[in-house]
């Protein structure tokens, strides 16, 4: 059982729902610097530095359920290869769309005055 703690912190974590291309209803959150140290340890060194394997690891990463059903963070490399043959093209796609438009708006240069 999670602790009052625990359940602000993955409110405060969880972005929301999206639903892909196939109808699935992925929900997704941005992954915390814990969740990160760990991605890193799954897919090793080599890959860690490659910036398109990380990011489309970190996409499918994000999902923490599909169709309601939660589903575990990838432990191992092998385990992340599964989720996004899972999650497919329509599933990675939705993630960072939905990662996209909850991004914060970044300001531009005439409004921070450069």
């Amino acid at each position: 059982m999670e602790t009052p703690s625990q359940l602000l912190m993955a409110a405060a974590t969880q972005i929301g729902t999206t639903e892909d291309n196939l109808g699935r209803r992925l929900t997704v959150r941005r992954l915390t610097a814990l969740d990160r140290l760990r991605l890193f340890k799954a897919i090793g060194p080599e890959l860690a530095q490659n910036a398109p394997y990380f990011g489309m690891a970190a996409l499918a990463t994000s999902v923490i359920e599909i169709d309601g059903v939660p589903v575990p963070q990838p432990m191992t490399e092998s385990q992340l290869e599964g989720l996004v043959q899972r999650l497919g093209d329509e599933g990675i796609e939705a993630v960072a769309r939905l990662l996209e438009a909850s991004e914060p708006a970044k300001p531009s240069e005439t409004e921070t005055g450069n």
